[in-house]
């Protein structure tokens, strides 16, 4: 979201780092790129926003007044930002519930509240904020507002997924893919990798086409594997560039 008002800092980027001598079997370079996305990728992203996303536009008058919050709050007056906040919660405004609800997890109130956090991430995820919906999935799969509930996360996770949230899509792939917190169902990994690939991420890019290389999940098809590779390689995917120097080779070596 452009602007400085629009986000703090999303601290949990959902990536993946890869490192491989020569070759290795497919299905372990997967299992690798899967595992990098949970160490690297599902911590806790703790950002104010100024919009609704996702959510009903709101009323102008409403939207200044959201605006002006944020905007106290980066300049650090906590107090006024508190309060114009809540006053926007009660009016159950999504983005200032879900506001308030980051300020009680950073612990920048009197009285900050997991309880009350979690109960305004959910008010805000009900109202259709995305942003409010995928880090509810991220706190309930960390155990950040108490006890870890996984199949809790992955609803929320679908429920972002389907509003659009790439990071969110990447999750339900890999959750699919390892059988963590949902069954496992590479057809389903090979939709919600093909979902975030199409949204932009570079490590669903490379996934994808690993799933084409090898037929897990999607009829083998060493094209479409060759096209995300490529995709992949564009954003700047050293590994995925190798892979297409490699398919290229043995493409050119099947008979048309």
């Amino acid at each position: 979201m452009a602007g400085r008002s629009r986000w703090i800092a999303l601290t949990a980027q959902l990536g993946l780092a890869r490192a491989r001598a020569r070759e290795m079997a497919l299905a372990l370079a997967l299992a690798l790129a899967l595992a990098l996305v949970l160490v690297l990728g599902l911590d806790l992203g703790l950002g104010l926003v100024g919009t609704a996303q996702a959510a009903p536009p709101l009323p102008p008058a409403v939207q200044k007044e959201l605006d002006i919050a944020v905007m106290a709050y980066e300049a650090g007056r906590l107090a006024p930002a508190r309060l114009a906040f809540e006053a926007l919660a009660q009016r159950r405004v999504p983005a200032a519930e879900y506001n308030l609800a980051v300020m009680h997890l950073r612990g920048e109130l009197p009285k900050p509240s997991l309880t009350l956090a979690r109960r305004l991430l959910e008010r805000a995820a009900q109202g259709g904020f995305v942003t409010a919906q995928l880090m509810l999935g991220r706190a309930l799969e960390n155990g950040d507002l108490g006890q870890r509930d996984l199949p809790l996360a992955h609803s929320w996770y679908e429920v972002a997924a389907e509003s659009g949230s790439v990071e969110a899509q990447v999750a339900m792939g890999t959750a699919h893919y390892l059988g963590r917190g949902l069954p496992k169902d590479p057809v389903r990994a090979a939709h919600w990798f093909r979902e975030g690939a199409k949204g932009g991420d570079i490590g669903a890019m490379y996934l994808l086409a690993s799933m084409y290389e090898q037929g897990d999940g999607v009829e083998k098809d060493l094209r479409l594997a060759r096209y995300w590779y490529a995709v992949a390689a564009q954003n700047g995917d050293e590994a995925a560039l190798a892979k297409v120097k490699q398919l290229d080779a043995l493409l050119a070596a099947v008979p048309s």
